[in-house]
């Protein structure tokens, strides 16, 4: 009762009239600036505070009544984290007690603040009780602090050196648990950088690794076997070294798997999906389907992770030549009711997955009767071949994805005076718009293109292909996820599809 005393008399002094949150009930009314606001914002229809001010009120981003609505949606939004429901089936025990301490902890500080140190030090054992359960170095040390400095004040031996050993113990994991992450940052901020040439970056990674080991070996924390396991993944990567990348990701399973108790979804699904972006630069498509049938049933069906899983699954069966699988797989993606909610990026890759699926059936499916049984009506190729195709400069990328599609279909109808102006358009963008770096095998393919249009779409004529050709293959394809690197089918083979459709 004292408990309840002390609460309800600092709640009566300073409670606020009204909480705005966004739960259920306010997302009812239609006619909110506030919804139209949160709304618009899921279906991705802002990039910047000028689209949303314009689409709100037709006003610039400047203007009062947009900041004053923004400042208040941006409260309403932080005031809901903290009435999350995290008893949702996807949600590990782990991150559920971890987000549980975290806001119980910060009722510890209220109530501090406010002079309720007994109802705060009762709150910190509770706490304490589940943080020692699941090895909360962070916030295991926090409450130890509190209840440390109670005992003082209650001149509670007994339970201050109790308090006082916790903060030694955890202290020094804490402070491990920070130089394992250090290092995972560090290789982090250092993952797209090329390691095979760069001696010195590959000598640090090695270090880095070595030294999680050593960590690991004598703390026994989740946090940092976590780290070890992800950096030693993403070395293996950097390496292109993708069976010792499996086989560390392997490891990493057994782990969560022995430990329940740490279970944490997003690590598990970290290492499953570099699990198949192995099996994908692998082109082992056998495994990869078992990897994947698997481990889609651990991901909620339609969240964000189940669809990058797809698209990783998609990738593999239509580089691996496995196309019946891979229009299943695209069926089940674009069938299902969340993907208008993805954000539009994302959709646009399902977009050109889908015209290179339609050429694969317009190229191939006379020679395969099952494929050309799965021709679908809604491509409209004329319409695809008139589209200027023009996307943002950040998503260059998918122009240039979209104008070979052009070029791939109108080979198939030997226009070579259209194909001729895509491969001119693809020109212009190597020349002037792709950065070698970045875009170098993208580049090489273009080079080849234009060997085409320099012997008449005629391949007893071509000549000077070798080159680009083999900087194909001393630099095989290599894909983390970046939009840049994308390639729907691998460069080499679409040149030697393209070669193969000629000849016919």
């Amino acid at each position: 009762m004292k408990n309840l005393i002390e609460i309800a008399g600092i709640v009566t002094k300073k409670k606020v009239r009204k909480i705005e949150i966004f739960d259920d009930h306010s997302l009812k009314h239609k006619n909110s600036k506030f919804n139209d606001f949160y709304e618009a914002l899921l279906a991705g229809k802002f990039k910047n505070d000028r689209d949303a001010a314009s689409f709100l009120y037709s006003c610039s981003p400047t203007d009062d009544k947009y900041r004053q609505l923004k400042s208040r949606f941006r409260k309403r939004l932080l005031n809901t984290l903290f009435f999350l429901d995290i008893n949702l089936p996807s949600t590990s025990n782990y991150d559920r007690a971890y987000y549980s301490c975290n806001k119980d902890w910060t009722l510890v500080k209220i109530l501090i603040s406010n002079g309720a140190d007994l109802t705060a030090s009762g709150l910190a054992r509770q706490i304490l009780t589940i943080s020692l359960k699941y090895k909360f170095a962070d916030i295991i040390v926090n409450c130890s602090r509190i209840l440390r400095s109670y005992s003082a004040d209650n001149e509670d031996e007994k339970e201050y050196e109790e308090y006082d050993s916790y903060i030694k113990q955890y202290s020094n994991v804490l402070e491990a648990e920070i130089r394992s992450e250090e290092l995972y940052q560090r290789v982090i901020m250092n993952y797209f950088k090329p390691m095979s040439k760069n001696t010195e970056l590959a000598e640090k990674i090695d270090t880095y690794c070595d030294a999680l080991v050593g960590l690991s070996e004598v703390y026994d924390s989740p946090v940092i076997i976590y780290n070890m396991y992800l950096v030693w993944t993403f070395r293996f990567e950097m390496l292109r070294d993708f069976e010792a990348m499996l086989e560390v990701c392997d490891r990493a399973e057994k782990y969560i798997e022995e430990h329940p108790l740490f279970y944490q979804d997003e690590k598990l699904a970290t290492f499953q999906m570099k699990k198949m972006s192995a099996y994908l630069h692998l082109r082992d498509f056998k495994n990869g389907k078992i990897n994947a049938e698997k481990c889609l049933q651990s991901f909620p069906e339609g969240s964000e992770t189940w669809f990058t899983f797809m698209e990783f699954y998609f990738q593999l069966a239509l580089h691996t030549d496995n196309y019946i699988n891979a229009i299943a797989i695209f069926n089940r993606a674009k069938g299902n009711s969340k993907f208008r909610k993805l954000n539009n990026e994302t959709r646009e890759r399902w977009n050109i997955y889908e015209t290179y699926l339609n050429y694969i059936i317009e190229s191939q499916g006379e020679e395969n009767p099952v494929l050309k049984t799965q021709r679908k009506k809604v491509f409209r190729l004329n319409r695809f071949l008139n589209d200027s195709i023009l996307y943002p400069k950040d998503q260059r990328i998918f122009t240039i994805h979209m104008v070979i599609g052009q070029l791939l279909f109108l080979l198939e109808k030997n226009n070579y005076n259209q194909a001729f102006e895509r491969i001119e358009r693809l020109k212009s963008y190597a020349n002037r718009q792709l950065k070698k770096e970045e875009y170098y095998r993208v580049i090489q393919f273009i080079r080849l293109l234009q060997q085409l249009t320099k012997a008449d779409f005629r391949t007893e004529n071509l000549s000077n292909t070798e080159k680009y050709y083999d900087r194909l293959i001393e630099s095989p394809f290599f894909f983390r996820g970046l939009s840049t690197e994308l390639e729907i089918i691998p460069y080499e083979k679409l040149w030697n599809m393209i070669l193969s459709r000629l000849k016919q």
